[in-house]
């Protein structure tokens, strides 16, 4: 069992985070730390000047319900983070930081981009200092 659980959460996720939240269940200790992550993907300073006012800050408050819910639906207290950055860099960064000892992230089937680019949990399987459960 593990002391302290990362689950990365996507707003693309949907269906799929209830697995992943009982992939979780599973795997935490009895009074482990579970922590729900969302990163907002960094957007370059040319493009930022285009978004009007207002908007970042929205979809940072839309996401915190969001994880907020998931929560409700993971049945114990949780941690919510919201952070901005690069996904894989930020998850890997928040992992090493706070002591994670597993992450529990979902996986999807790769695409033609994910051969071209690498995904971003491809890069945190190669990357991470701790125990990583994917879900298919």
């Amino acid at each position: 069992m593990y002391e302290k659980i990362l689950v990365p959460i996507s707003d693309d996720d949907g269906t799929h985070t209830d697995a992943v939240l009982e992939v979780a269940r599973v795997l935490v200790a009895q009074k482990a730390e579970i922590t729900l992550l969302h990163v907002i993907e960094s957007i370059p300073n040319y493009a930022l000047t285009y978004i009007p006012e207002g908007v970042l800050e929205k979809g940072r408050q839309e996401m915190s319900q969001m994880l907020r819910d998931v929560a409700g639906r993971l049945g114990r207290g949780c941690q919510i983070v919201v952070k901005g950055g690069h996904i894989g860099r930020a998850i890997l960064d928040y992992a090493s930081a706070n002591g994670t000892d597993c992450i529990v992230m979902r996986s999807h089937r790769p695409e033609l981009q994910d051969v071209i680019f690498g995904s971003t949990a491809a890069h945190v399987v190669r990357h991470a200092a701790c125990s990583v459960h994917m879900v298919r």
